[in-house]
């Protein structure tokens, strides 16, 4: 049986919530509580926020690089030492397939394994200027970083955050969604047992409306880098406003897949269905608009439908799964509302719509036909098991309807032409493009999005230099 971390996590320690207050999880395969973890209130936040200040002034910036290495190596250690239970959490917190969960696990350890050796390997410049003497650039820690980070990912999206803003010298409050705090509790545990000093990781459930805006406003915070939805983020973006306070965006998507009639159609065809319907649909990136030159329509889809009815359905604790339920029950109503619209609007239900299982919040995956680019379920995020599939004649007309979207995330472009594959690249708005493939998120590459998808960038050295204040210092002769 996993032991289950339910409370707080501030300055190296497990604490109840000051205000006793509690947030329920719910299995979504089951709609069973199986327990309550604290719910941090605002003295809760002002103390986290407060010790990791002094976390930071006290030691934690000056480390070492070797020493920051070294502790960010075993935390790394740790999370593969404990990989099945942390999957197991995060399986029954979020409904995700277990083999699915420890794949994120596993990426979690590799992040925190890339930036503990990118710490040496950060580096500033010198600069020859025109009156002489030595100029050169530091890069800096900033200080106290809010993580804010989603239920749908919760892991991974929090190692993304926490690793890099830890290597460049900060600390770090990371507020996880209240639906999938646990594995982001557990993270904090590993990280002191790694080494880490009390209070340079402190991890605050809690309800966003009140504890995000109390990080997002507190005055020793100096950057807030937040992963959710385009409407939160856009508000919290205007709060931080208010002092000038850095941040960082990763935000909603309505990513196009490309299909062209020269390109591999088996593997095109056959990998695009969990390019959607992965995670249940709830993910960023998710290929949910496809764009199928029309000679190669009928067969696309027909293949496309073909792969799509062999997709498991079933338990997230069940190896062969691979498509579990969604997070919760308004999550699945809003999918369905999306469906019924299309329906109503006289689209084509061309497989799923329906729910499966008496019990758990499963919805089964959807492939939509017929659709309007003015459509709702066209124009907007479902984070939902939902595709649809258009025909396109003329490439131009093709790339307007792309770009015809306020996000600009990610996206796949299938083709065998390898300047069609690089003109169009470029055309797409987008700030992650595969080209004959599906593949989105890479550690040691940047990764966020243009338009309302967001503004800076995880992964890669990018994320480094995210959290880092540049400075310039001149010598004079």
């Amino acid at each position: 049986m996993t032991a289950y971390p339910t409370k707080l996590f501030i300055n190296g320690e497990l604490r109840s919530s000051c205000e006793g207050k509690t947030i329920p999880q719910t299995n979504p395969a089951t709609e069973e509580i199986f327990c309550e973890v604290a719910a941090a209130g605002l003295a809760d936040i002002s103390g986290a926020v407060e010790g990791a200040q002094r976390a930071f002034a006290h030691g934690w910036r000056d480390r070492i690089p070797s020493q920051r290495t070294d502790i960010l190596f075993n935390i790394a250690r740790l999370i593969r030492e404990n990989l099945e239970p942390l999957a197991q959490m995060e399986s029954q917190n979020i409904g995700k397939p277990l083999t699915d969960a420890r794949a994120e696990v596993g990426l979690g350890a590799r992040v925190f394994e890339y930036y503990a050796g990118a710490v040496t390997k950060f580096f500033g410049q010198t600069i020859p200027v025109a009156r002489g003497g030595f100029d050169f650039t530091l890069r800096q820690p900033m200080g106290v970083i809010a993580a804010i980070v989603p239920w749908n990912f919760p892991f991974p999206i929090a190692c993304w955050k926490v690793a890099p803003a830890l290597a460049a010298g900060n600390t770090v409050v990371l507020k996880p969604a209240s639906q999938s705090p646990l594995t982001a509790l557990r993270l904090g545990q590993l990280a002191q047992e790694a080494g880490l000093p009390p209070g340079a990781l402190q991890v605050v459930p809690g309800p966003g409306s009140t504890i995000g805006d109390a990080l997002t406003t507190h005055p020793l915070v100096r950057k807030v880098s937040f992963t959710g939805s385009t409407e939160i983020g856009s508000r919290l973006m205007g709060l931080a406003a208010r002092d000038l306070k850095r941040v960082s965006l990763e935000l909603g998507g309505k990513s196009p897949n490309i299909v062209f009639a020269d390109a591999d159609l088996d593997e095109a065809a056959t990998s695009s269905p969990l390019s959607v319907f992965a995670n249940t649909g709830q993910d960023c990136c998710a290929r949910s608009r496809v764009f199928v030159e029309r000679p190669a329509f009928d067969s696309f889809v027909e293949r496309f439908l073909e792969a799509t009815r062999k997709l498991q359905v079933d338990d997230p604790a069940k190896a062969t799964t691979e498509v579990g339920p969604l997070v919760s029950a308004g999550q699945r109503q809003l999918a369905e509302q999306f469906i019924e619209g299309a329906r109503k609007a006289g689209r084509v239900i061309a497989l799923g719509g329906r729910r499966p299982f008496p019990r758990g919040f499963f919805l089964e995956p959807t492939v939509l036909l017929g659709v309007e680019t003015t459509d709702r379920v066209w124009q907007e995020e479902v984070f939902g098991p939902v595709v649809c599939i258009r025909p396109f004649d003329d490439e131009e007309q093709m790339l307007r309807e792309v770009n015809d979207s306020r996000y600009g995330l990610s996206g796949s472009l299938w083709t065998n032409d390898l300047k069609r594959a690089l003109r169009v690249s470029r055309r797409v708005e987008a700030g992650v493009l595969s080209v004959n493939s599906h593949s989105s998120v890479h550690v040691e590459a940047p990764f966020g999005g243009f338009k309302q998808s967001g503004l800076g960038r995880d992964l890669g050295m990018a994320a480094m230099e995210g959290y880092t204040e540049l400075k310039n210092i001149y010598v004079a002769e």
